[in-house]
């Protein structure tokens, strides 16, 4: 199961990852895109998140909005 859930946590990580380039936005341009709509977090820690591969939906979903994205593709 463990390498299961790494091939998932690598999708997710890459999904968001190729999000944030198709916009343009860089982690620092995201800390101050969460920070418009009250969501507090630092450059490192979103490094530190998308590295790791692991974060909640929560996280997810804030970004996503964050950055504007209103439809996204899993093919």
């Amino acid at each position: 199961m463990a390498d299961t859930e790494e091939a998932w946590d690598a999708k997710v990580k890459g999904l968001l990852k190729a999000e944030l380039k198709r916009k343009g936005v860089t982690y620092g341009q995201l800390v101050e895109k969460l920070a418009a709509i009250g969501i507090k977090e630092t450059e490192p820690n979103i490094r530190n998140k998308l590295a790791r591969g692991k974060f909640t939906a929560v996280f997810l979903v804030q970004v996503l909005s964050a950055i504007g994205t209103r439809e996204l593709r899993f093919d």
